[in-house]
């Protein structure tokens, strides 16, 4: 068995214990609350991880391209949601190929000028698509205002080839509270918001089946709030940084990794690796930004990221060595699994497993 000093650096290290932790507990969280679980599969792109959720009870996976989709239905698997407002007939035929091949599929709209480029694929193929209306409850990114919902949800109802099967949203606001107790308020809107439009179009004659939430910081009190049917946490299966600084999780949690080697030692109160912001991402911790990655048992941070070189700031206290390796937590695990052709799956010392990221570079 290859140990952790076999692999070259900087590589991605994925610690299955605390995966699997990460897994069983949300599976338990949306059980308890008697509530579907669909992780949002952009956050690994990873087959093997995508089979451990179905396993452990997920429903079926969210993804965000339809390419993502191609890739998971390739595989087997038979129930997706692509969770993005999907636009273009080109896309809708890519569409209409999966649907003959998954037992259940439905994808995100949030214009009836949007949706209307799929209806007319397929309705021509005398096929229905299953879709769900967005609605922003707070996030200012996609999705209709929740005041809209109701005008909206009408004419896609009446859209031949097309079937409206429920609302649903991503509350990633939350990512901007400093306390947990606002992450906690942005969930509790999410959810209670979700449900009040639910009625409201239900009260208008538009059935509602599907009522979904999302987001690995709210996804635990979003879920709990009643009329809530389903919930699309993607994060959670790694955590990372930013999760940590929200509180979302402990430190513990983080199951993800890169181990990176420390290539130069140019002055005492810096040092450089090997990963930069083709290993890292460029992406900032949230909240509040802290650099580009917490060192494993010091002190010290990557401070500055250029291509292929991490900067760290060294601390007072904190030394490093050329040749030294480090275990870097990431601000932002969900962009660092894209930047990767393959993982590894860790116990210890020991690498148990090599997982290709199948859904790489599936943004189209």
């Amino acid at each position: 068995m290859r140990r952790l000093h076999d692999l070259e650096t900087p590589v991605v290290l994925v610690d299955l214990g605390v995966l699997d932790r990460n897994i069983a507990r949300m599976a338990e969280s949306a059980r308890s609350r008697s509530v579907r679980l669909r992780p949002h599969a952009k956050t690994h792109k990873v087959l093997e991880i995508g089979r451990r959720q179905v396993e452990a009870g997920a429903a079926g996976l969210s993804v965000a391209k339809t390419s993502e989709a191609e890739v998971f239905a390739e595989a087997g698997f038979d129930d997706l949601f692509v969770a993005y407002p999907v636009v273009g007939a080109d896309k809708a035929r890519r569409l209409l190929a999966l649907a003959e091949r998954l037992r259940r599929l439905a994808v995100g709209v949030d214009s009836v000028e949007g949706a209307a480029t799929l209806a007319g694929v397929f309705r021509e193929a005398n096929r229905v698509l299953d879709v769900m209306l967005k609605v922003d409850v707070g996030l200012q990114r996609v999705g209709v205002l929740p005041e809209r919902a109701r005008e909206t949800a009408g004419r896609l109802a009446d859209l031949p080839g097309l079937r409206l099967r429920g609302i649903f949203t991503h509350a990633g606001q939350g990512y901007h509270e400093e306390r947990p107790e606002g992450v906690t308020a942005v969930a509790r809107h999410e959810g209670s918001t979700m449900a009040a439009v639910a009625d409201e179009l239900r009260r208008a004659g538009i059935a509602v089946e599907e009522v979904s939430v999302g987001s690995t910081p709210t996804a635990r009190a979003a879920m709990a709030q009643p009329g809530v049917t389903e919930c699309r946490p993607g994060n959670y299966v790694y955590h990372d940084g930013s999760q940590v600084a929200l509180g979302t999780c402990a430190r513990e949690d983080c199951a993800l990794t890169v181990l990176a080697t420390v290539v130069s030692v140019p002055a005492p109160d810096r040092a450089v690796v090997d990963a930069g912001s083709k290993t890292l991402s460029s992406d900032p911790l949230r909240p509040r930004p802290g650099g580009y990655g917490q060192i494993d048992g010091r002190r010290s941070r990557i401070q500055r990221l250029s291509e292929e070189h991490g900067v760290i700031d060294v601390e007072g206290g904190d030394t490093f060595r050329v040749g030294e390796r480090v275990r870097i937590l990431p601000n932002h695990a969900c962009v660092v699994s894209n930047l990767h052709d393959r993982l590894f799956g860790v116990r210890d010392e020991a690498v148990e497993a090599e997982w290709r990221v199948d859904a790489r570079g599936r943004v189209f």
